[in-house]
């Protein structure tokens, strides 16, 4: 009986590497297959220098290595049933999405300042790790901080109000500050290597835009911005697919001065982040501690909206 083929564990398994070639990659960010099998050869040739023949074959026997191929619809549904759901912590939001924050997916909570964004992600960042029984993964969380909004603080008390060891907790969140848009872009990349040795199944971007906003005013800078940020949401997406864990950004929101009629407010980003896949979800402060979140946008769920609050100890539904 022929020996069953050896499956490649990590880049220096694929044929046609050798040394050399694994140290480019490496210096370049692609680190593992799966950050091999998601970039382009066309990129991966542009960033390290390979000869483009030799960038394809790198990318197919990666992509070979992952099973990446044509599927019919009937393995789609059987790979659905894998997905996984965080509870937000409030019945009425999570009934809203549809169960919870589902892995496999980019779910975007955008509004103004004092909505409840950052508060949700905290929650998120604490009950991943609760018990499957209680709404959790058992699993750890990823905090990309933009804007210096991260709390610890916050997650010591939000432990607490679900009955977890604080500093259990907080052992369990890997945060990191991005200190510009290409360091955040760097960031996702490198975490296709950590979420590969970790047990991490929450991913959380506070803010997506904030940087690219920032470094690139104007209407002369709008097409390098958009392209930047439109392929900072394909890593993401990407990961969310390959590890299948909940991708959860949040963005701001800004005026349109040519809306007369209607709310004059839309999410930063514009079409970009219409397209990107996954769930929107529009926030918006209410009366004292109460907020209302709406979805604008998915694909599997219907339009609706509902109450929730943010309390001492988390978000919670109204009594």
């Amino acid at each position: 009986m022929a020996e069953e083929k050896k499956k490649p564990r990590d880049i220096t398994d694929l044929p046609g590497i050798g040394p050399s070639t694994a140290q480019k990659l490496i210096d370049a960010g692609f680190t593992s297959i799966e950050a091999i099998a998601v970039a382009t050869p066309h990129e991966i040739s542009q960033i390290t220098g390979i000869p483009l023949p030799t960038a394809q074959k790198i990318v197919q026997a990666a992509r070979e290595a992952l099973d990446i191929r044509f599927k019919t619809a009937k393995q789609l549904k059987e790979e659905s049933m894998l997905v996984r759901k965080i509870t937000t912590g409030s019945r009425n939001l999570d009934q809203l999405l549809g169960g919870g924050v589902e892995t496999r997916t980019i779910t975007e909570f955008f509004g103004e300042f004092g909505s409840g964004k950052t508060q949700i992600c905290h929650q998120l960042s604490v009950n991943v790790q609760l018990p499957e029984d209680r709404g959790g993964l058992e699993a750890k969380a990823v905090y990309i901080d933009t804007e210096g909004t991260f709390r610890w603080e916050r997650i010591e008390q939000m432990a607490r109000g679900v009955g977890l060891d604080p500093d259990e907790v907080m052992e369990n969140i890997y945060w990191i500050r991005a200190i510009n848009s290409h360091h955040q872009m760097a960031i996702v990349d490198q975490l296709f290597d950590l979420l590969k040795r970790e047990n991490i199944k929450l991913v959380v971007v506070d803010s997506v835009t904030g940087h690219f906003r920032a470094e690139f005013p104007g209407r002369e800078n709008l097409a390098m911005r958009q392209q930047l940020l439109n392929r900072h949401l394909h890593q993401l997406a990407r990961l969310a697919e390959i590890y299948n864990v909940a991708v959860v950004i949040t963005n701001q929101v800004m005026a349109r001065p040519d809306v007369f009629y209607g709310d004059p407010t839309t999410a930063v980003g514009g079409h970009v982040l219409y397209h990107a896949p996954g769930v929107r979800v529009r926030l918006k402060k209410s009366r004292g501690n109460k907020r209302i979140a709406r979805i604008v946008d998915a694909p599997h769920l219907p339009e609706g909206e509902t109450v929730f609050v943010i309390t001492e100890y988390g978000i919670r539904d109204p009594e």
